[in-house]
């Protein structure tokens, strides 16, 4: 696959899934622009893509649950690119708790507002570079939580209403963007591992959901993948 110099901005990209999906896009020469909420994290995982190539990396802090955090990102990108190829909607504060009171009413609203309104502004201040793009793909990890139905997660309530948000956000963005050419995919992974054997009694690896973004953004434009969804081996 040759991605060399697709624009690709990347939230939460500062660890975990976030960094495999940076690094997996960088081995096929992407350029990248990286967001967390530690700008530290964010240029760590900057710094090693950017040596070791072929793709190069920028770092930025974002907050998703900072409204001014999320437009400066918006802003400073406009600044560095006249066009973003894909954008990337990963980052996500993960919380459990079976019961509301289980965490603190702060908690609560940094998971709402990253999950919800923060990727949903995120992606409203990016849409002007998508559409300058040639080949524009808006990618949402989301989560089985967000799927209507699904209770096998310890995920706490607040984490599964951010998830429905972004779930709506991004289907009803496919419908309508749809005629313009931007490809809204969305993957809705069960709890899974960063790391693990990749056989079918084992639990879903981040490599797999790497590996289905990489597969959605590289198919031609007459493919419109909406959305990925995955059996869960334990109940």
């Amino acid at each position: 696959m040759n991605l060399d110099g697709l624009r690709v901005a990347i939230t939460g990209a500062g660890r975990d899934t976030g960094r495999l999906l940076a690094e997996a896009f960088a081995e096929h020469g992407a350029q990248l622009f990286l967001s967390a909420r530690s700008l530290a994290a964010a240029e760590h995982v900057a710094g090693v893509i950017s040596q070791r190539g072929p793709g190069q990396a920028e770092a930025f802090r974002c907050d998703l649950s900072e409204v001014d955090s999320v437009r400066a990102f918006a802003a400073t990108l406009a600044d560095r690119t006249k066009c973003l190829d894909v954008l990337i909607n990963n980052g996500a504060e993960y919380i459990e708790g079976d019961d509301l009171g289980d965490v603190s009413d702060e908690q609560i609203e940094r998971v709402m507002a990253a999950g919800g309104t923060g990727t949903l502004l995120l992606t409203k201040h990016l849409l002007p570079l998508l559409r300058a793009s040639s080949r524009p793909d808006v990618i949402n990890i989301i989560s089985a939580c967000g799927e209507v139905g699904h209770h096998r997660s310890g995920a706490h309530p607040a984490f599964y209403a951010a998830k429905h948000a972004h779930a709506g956000l991004a289907d009803i963005l496919s419908h309508r963007l749809r005629p313009e050419g931007i490809r809204v995919v969305s993957l809705f992974p069960p709890d899974f591992v960063q790391d693990g054997p990749r056989q079918a009694n084992s639990d879903l690896t981040a490599r797999s959901v790497v590996d289905c973004v990489l597969f959605a953004v590289g198919q031609p434009r007459d493919c419109f993948i909406r959305e990925f969804h995955f059996e869960q081996v334990r109940h």
